[in-house]
């Protein structure tokens, strides 16, 4: 091989590796920002329940919540259901005075958006089940 093969050969892999570099600096970052605190953009907290207050809706959404949280955040809401152990970052635990001093309109707005591994129910729920949800979720603290 020649001197200029070799240095071209060098200079291709010196690029190919800073890409690489790169790629695997830019995945920590999102890796981390993704385990990292969640939190809702300041517009959601300005987002009213229509439902605040309404008992008459926890039955429905109980129902709701078993089916469509329960497998991550447990039944009760502690963030122990049965595919948690696989997830990270891990759920959380909707009885915790983290979760419970969160507006409803910011427990509303992560339903509804989503986040990596939470997925967005826009889609699969209503408005008026996502808020039930909400109404749940503020009747776990109650029971712990």
């Amino acid at each position: 091989m020649t001197q200029q093969t070799t240095t071209t050969v060098i200079s291709k892999w010196t690029k190919i590796l800073g890409i690489l570099v790169l790629a695997l600096v830019l995945n920590t970052h999102y890796a981390q920002a993704q385990v990292g605190q969640w939190n809702a953009p300041a517009s959601a907290n300005q987002l009213k329940n229509p439902l605040a207050g309404n008992t008459s809706v926890l039955k429905e959404a109980k129902k709701l919540y078993t089916t469509n949280c329960g497998p991550c955040h447990g039944n009760n809401g502690k963030g122990d259901g049965i595919a948690a152990a696989a997830l990270n970052p891990k759920p959380a635990d909707h009885t915790s005075a983290a979760v419970q001093k969160e507006s409803d309109g910011a427990l509303y707005w992560k339903m509804t958006e989503g986040h990596t591994p939470m997925p967005s129910y826009k889609q699969a729920l209503t408005d008026t089940q996502r808020w039930m949800l909400v109404n749940y979720i503020r009747s776990l603290a109650k029971r712990k």
